[in-house]
């Protein structure tokens, strides 16, 4: 009775045991090993990464590749698993497998924190990323097309949280901005700049990202956009850039887009007063000449609103 019990113990532990080596050929599906979990030796992990660096070394990439790739799928917490995840990485990248090395890269840096490769392979996944909102990353090695808008988020995305403390963080951000502001998703691209602004004041890419949304706004507004608001916003996000940053390279520029905008808004205000005008309604008229007047001491506007005042019935 006591070895059926112990044997019968003992069945469950071999299946899951089984189950979870036979499960760690999907990355995704696996759970970084907690820290100080690595083993010093593994003689299976051991013998595999091996014949990987001997496929390697002959210049076998394609044996090398799936050798590396089971070291680091089959023994996870083995001494030779971040190293061999790290080569399966660069060798992607050396095939030109860039989607697949980047992929491989982040499976690295979820893993293993810990490891002096670490900084290499987040300089790297960083690296492919940027080439690929460049457009110089394909879907596919051989006849592949350009990486769709959501394909290159999600990648900036992930090295934006792979080390959000890194300055790689910060540049990821704002190139998520960037990516949606060059396919013209103005709302997107103005909430990706102010989560920059938001969460990493002090980056480098802070203060431009800052004034993108000023120069956004201002682009809606003169697509004919209907809120006549983004012009305010506009203004509000040049007078946040001079706040936040006054001694930075766009001061100058944002306080040349503020007096635009001034002049915009005087432009408005006579083209509403002669809106008026021309529907009859004079006491609106009359209020939206003198806003002109009050705003601009001289010029054209202000001769062209006195006249349309003194024209007026009274």
């Amino acid at each position: 009775m006591h070895h059926r019990t112990l044997k019968h113990g003992l069945i469950p532990a071999v299946i899951i045991g089984t189950f979870a080596l036979s499960s760690c050929g999907s990355d995704s599906d696996n759970p970084p090993p907690l820290v100080g979990t690595l083993q010093s030796t593994s003689a299976p992990a051991s013998g595999i990464y091996q014949k990987a660096q001997a496929a390697d070394a002959a210049g076998d990439s394609k044996k090398a590749l799936k050798l590396y790739r089971q070291t680091a799928d089959s023994f996870p917490s083995s001494k030779d698993a971040p190293p061999a995840r790290f080569r399966q990485a660069q060798l992607h990248e050396q095939r030109g497998e860039m989607v697949e090395a980047f992929e491989t890269y982040s499976n690295f840096l979820n893993r293993y924190q810990g490891s002096p490769l670490y900084s290499k392979a987040l300089a790297r996944q960083s690296a492919i990323a940027k080439e690929a909102t460049e457009g110089n990353v394909k879907s596919g090695f051989l006849f592949g097309r350009k990486l769709d808008t959501d394909k290159l988020v999600g990648m900036l995305e992930k090295v934006r949280d792979s080390a959000p403390q890194a300055g790689t963080a910060p540049a990821a951000q704002f190139q998520i901005g960037q990516v949606y502001q060059d396919k013209g998703k103005a709302a997107e691209a103005i909430a990706a700049y102010r989560k920059l602004v938001k969460d990493w004041p002090e980056s480098t890419q802070a203060p431009e990202g800052q004034y993108r949304i000023g120069v956004i706004l201002v682009e809606e507004a003169k697509r004919g956009n209907q809120d006549m608001g983004n012009l305010d916003r506009a203004r509000e996000a040049f007078q946040d850039y001079l706040s936040r940053y006054p001694d930075k390279s766009r001061a100058g520029d944002a306080r040349k887009q503020i007096s635009l905008l001034g002049n915009q808004d005087v432009q408005r205000s006579y083209e509403v007063a002669e809106f008026y005008r021309r529907k009859g309604d004079n006491e609106s008229a009359r209020f939206y000449y003198k806003e002109v007047l009050i705003k601009h001491n001289s010029g054209d506007l202000h001769d062209k609103a006195a006249a349309g005042l003194r024209n007026l019935p009274q």
